[in-house]
C-alpha cells in the first residue's frame, strides 16, 4: 500500500476533527456526527480500489 493514502486518510481525519471542534464549541453538536459520517465516507470511497485489489492479491496467492 502506497504511504500517500495513509497521509490522505490522516489529513481527513484531522480536518474532520478540527471541523468537529468548530461545530461543538458554537452550539452545533447535531452537525457534528453529520462531519464525522462524512469523513468516514469519504474515507471508505478512497480505500475500495485497494481492498479489491487486495482480494484479488488473497485469491491469487490461494489459487494454486
Amino acid at each position: 500500500m502506497e504511504v500517500e493514502i495513509i497521509f490522505k486518510i490522516a489529513a481527513i481525519g484531522i480536518i474532520v476533527a478540527v471541523i468537529n471542534q468548530i461545530l461543538t464549541r458554537s452550539g452545533r453538536e447535531e452537525y457534528t456526527m453529520i462531519t464525522t459520517i462524512a469523513g468516514l465516507i469519504i474515507v471508505l470511497m478512497m480505500l475500495l480500489p485497494h481492498v479489491g485489489e487486495l482480494f484479488r492479491y488473497i485469491r491469487s496467492v490461494f489459487d494454486v
